[in-house]
């Protein structure tokens, strides 16, 4: 379980907290949340997407359970820094779709005093680390990997199986393109769908 860090005045430093997992296994309910609670504590917030992902609104980060929170879609992680100036608490959603220099501007901010959360999905539909994600991981001083349920075992599942015979690495989607599944249905599923191929 995560327990937020209390604000030390004597120290100017801040800190990257981390929440990853699979598809539908609740990262941006949780990325919300926290923010929702700092917001409630007076703290300034500013929230920020990808202008790519369009998926439930493009000025809202929406979670699949409809929970929302007004955001700032920006085309680079670059953009950042300059609409945070000012924030004490600094969330971005979808980490997965920036660039490498997500990490930089994630470590900027957290060494100039803000508290920076970060949710994204830590392996593509392939299983493999995803983008920037690694690197967010291992600087942050707090990683929470949450999972979804399995939609073929009732595990708990931590892949996300891309169900279309899409072969792009970004295919933005829901239910219809993605499953959560276990490690074994992972396995089972691909070994189906490569003997198709």
């Amino acid at each position: 379980m995560f327990l937020e860090n209390t604000v030390n005045t004597n120290e100017q430093f801040g800190w990257i907290e981390v929440i990853c997992g699979s598809m539908f296994s609740g990262k941006t309910e949780e990325l919300i949340r926290r923010l929702k609670r700092a917001q409630f504590a007076k703290q300034k917030i500013e929230i920020f997407k990808p202008a790519i992902d369009l998926r439930y609104d493009d000025q809202l980060v929406t979670s699949h359970d409809q929970n929302q929170i007004p955001s700032t879609p920006v085309p680079a992680a670059a953009n950042i820094p300059i609409l945070a100036d000012g924030c004490d608490v600094v969330g971005i959603d979808e980490a997965q779709f920036f660039d490498e220099e997500i990490v930089k501007v994630c470590n900027d901010l957290a060494n100039s005093g803000v508290r920076v959360i970060v949710a994204g999905l830590d392996m593509d539909y392939k299983g493999n680390p995803f983008g920037p994600m690694p690197a967010l991981m291992a600087t942050a001083e707090y990683v929470t990997k949450v999972h979804a349920i399995c939609t073929r075992t009732g595990h708990l599942a931590n892949y996300s199986f891309r169900t279309s015979d899409e072969d792009r690495l970004l295919v933005l989607g829901e239910r219809e393109n993605y499953q959560p599944l276990s490690r074994a249905a992972f396995f089972q599923a691909n070994q189906k769908k490569n003997k198709k191929t």
